[in-house]
This record gives C-alpha cells, structure tokens and sequence, in this order.
C-alpha cells in the first residue's frame, strides 16, 4: 500500500508537468493559428484548452471568443463574452469584452445598443483607446442621425403646411373660378336678354317706320286713293246742281214708272175670255 502511495506521490508532478506541457503547446498553436488568421484553428485549440484541459484563464476565453467573431459565428461569440463579463475579474477584460460586444451590435446596425457597450467599456478601462474612438466615432454619427431626422420630420411638416396649403388655396381658386363663372353666366344671360330685347324693340320700329312708309306712299299714289264723289263728278265735268237736277229727274221718272204699273194693273178683265 505504501509503494502505490509513493508511485502516486511520484507520478503525480509528472503528470502536471505533462498537462502543463499540452497546454503550453496548444496556447502556442492557437496563438499562431490567430496570428495567421487561420481562426477556425486558433478557435480548435482554444475550445480543447478549456472543454478537455480545464483552462479557465480568462485571456483564454477572450481568444476563443474573438476567433469564434472571426469566423462569424457571433452567436458563440457574445455567449463567451457575456460570461467573461460576468466570470471575470479583470477591469481590463470586461472593457474588451464590453467593447467586442458593441462591435457586433454596430454591425447589426443596433447602434444605441452599440453606443452602450462602448461607453461601459471605457468605464472598465479608461485607456482602451479603441473603445474611445469608437464611442465618438458613433456618438457622432447618432448626433447627425438624429440631426437629419429632426431635418427630415420638419421638412416633412413643411412639405405637409405646403400641401395643406396648396389644396387651400386650390380649393379658394376653384370657387372663385366658379363664382366668377356663374357670374360671367348670368352676366352673359343678362346682356342676351337685352340684346334680345333691343333687337326685338328694333324690329318694332323698323316695323312701324315701314308701316309708316307704306301709309305715306298710298297717300302720295293717287291709283290707291279711292275718289270721292266730288271728285268723280269733277272728271265728268258735272257740277254739282247740275247733277242734283238730274237725280231729281229720274227720280219723277221712276215715280211716274211705278204709279203707270199700278194703273194696267187695275182694269177690270173682259168677261167671256179665259183668265190665261
């Protein structure tokens, strides 16, 4: 029983130094993957120094997380920052952590997030650099963000007002136009019916002067003017006792005509012949 002890007591620094030793190699292998950029290799190596060589090194984390980043599986890669955030110590490792993590949120265009991580970042480590010119790089462009917003919104209202007031005023010319029509309607009606009624009232006149006419020219055309009797017996050169003698005349004649009828008319028949 006391040789197995002692053997364990003998193998086990052996046994150390030998994870020592795999874990010196797989940190230089990792870091020459990462420095050859070949980070699917670098991220191998650092998942097999914490999942099978119990590595809790926070540096160690960072690497994987930052490879993970690389080869764009951000997913892994904010779970790992995440629980560097909360696992680890250093100031200095959560500024990195705070600062990749507003990194892919600024290429998610999720930039007040962003904004966020970086400011937490300098708060950790006053003097990550990176993390500075990145926070102003992008407060700055929220800053002219938000400035051409507050453009956009007023020019929009303006466009709006405009608008509002273009269709006022369009609304204002079509009722005048259509005032402006009725009257000019009603204007033209009204000079329609008095033309209408001048020239009626000139047909009028133009009738009554030809009337006039027609009555001034059968005064002055003698075949047209019936002769009175004064003036028949002027043209049979009679006078007038002259012609009062002679209807006095044929009117005893007449007399004397009627009352002779009378006397045939009276005698009595002859007896002995037929009244036939």
């Amino acid at each position: 029983m006391k040789l197995i002890l002692v053997f364990l007591l003998v193998l086990a620094p052996l046994l150390e130094v030998n994870k020592i030793a795999k874990i010196n190699a797989h940190k230089k292998e990792a870091k020459e993957a990462f420095l050859a950029e070949d980070f699917e290799k670098a991220a191998y190596h650092y998942r097999f120094l914490i999942d099978s060589l119990g590595v809790t090194e926070g540096e160690v984390l960072l690497n994987l997380a930052n490879s993970l980043y690389k080869i764009q599986d951000t997913t892994s890669a904010k779970n790992i920052y995440h629980e560097i955030l909360s696992k680890s110590s250093s100031r200095e490792l959560k500024s990195i952590a705070h600062q990749q993590l507003g990194t892919i949120d600024f290429n998610l265009k999720k930039y007040k997030e962003s904004l966020n991580y970086y400011k937490n970042a300098l708060k950790q480590n006053p003097g990550n650099e990176d993390a500075r010119y990145n926070y102003e790089l992008l407060k700055k462009i929220l800053e002219e963000q938000e400035k051409n917003q507050e453009q956009q919104q007023n020019q929009k209202n303006k466009d709006e007002q405009n608008q509002d007031q273009q269709n006022k005023d369009q609304q204002n010319k079509d009722q005048q136009n259509k005032e402006n029509q009725e009257q000019e309607d009603q204007d033209q009606q009204e000079n329609q019916q008095q033309q209408e009624g001048e020239e009626q009232e000139q047909d009028e006149s133009k009738n009554q002067e030809q009337e006039q006419k027609e009555g001034e020219e059968n005064d002055e055309n003698p075949e047209d003017k019936k002769p009175t009797t004064a003036e028949k017996l002027e043209e049979m050169n009679i006078s007038e006792e002259k012609a009062r003698m002679i209807l006095e005349a044929m009117k005893n004649k007449e007399i004397q005509y009627i009352q002779q009828n009378k006397r045939k008319a009276t005698k009595p028949k002859k007896s002995g012949k037929p009244d036939w």
